[in-house]
């Protein structure tokens, strides 16, 4: 990958696009942590792979472009909340009967949708994306111990989410 990554640097079109086509789940996840609407993640999606195309240059460490992509990924999604597009579509509802894997997604979007901004976050980067806490911390401005406790903290709440559900679903 990181030869990909030099490739980029060196202004090759096709080598940025590879890259773009090996980080898109990845970018769609973490996009969707903070979006709900599929619209707007396209458009964070599309802004962010337009910004990192212009500002290739700019990145020092060709190891670390996953990190600096999501981050750049990560203020486009912000950018869009402040603009106050912050919306569910009714049309993202699945109607009654749904697969069993379309129930899974709506309980995890439940989840994500139960948790704050902070926790949320830090949990997408981890666990989806695979990212260290030191990797977390560079993203996201934070320390380490600060990103560790957010994980911890978020955890904990996804659990309690879990169980309470369980609860609700017995009685």
């Amino acid at each position: 990958m990181k030869s990909l990554v030099k490739r980029a640097l060196a202004r090759d079109p096709d080598a940025f696009a590879e890259l773009v086509c090996a980080y898109k789940q990845d970018m769609y996840r973490v996009a969707k942590s903070y979006l709900r609407d599929d619209e707007d993640v396209a458009d964070a999606m599309q802004d962010a792979i337009l910004t990192c195309f212009e500002k290739l240059p700019s990145l020092r460490e060709p190891e670390y472009f996953k990190t600096w992509f999501i981050k750049i990924l990560i203020n486009k999604c912000n950018d869009i909340l402040k603009a106050g597009k912050r919306y569910v579509s009714i049309e993202n509802i699945p109607e009654e009967g749904v697969h069993d894997t379309a129930q899974s997604n709506i309980e995890f979007m439940m989840l994500m949708d139960s948790l704050d901004e902070q926790f949320r976050t830090v949990l997408v980067l981890r666990y989806s994306e695979g990212l260290s806490v030191k990797e977390i911390s560079e993203i996201l401005g934070l320390t380490e111990s600060a990103v560790k406790v957010r994980l911890k903290r978020g955890r904990d709440k996804a659990k309690n989410f879990y169980e309470f559900n369980k609860l609700e679903v017995l009685v």
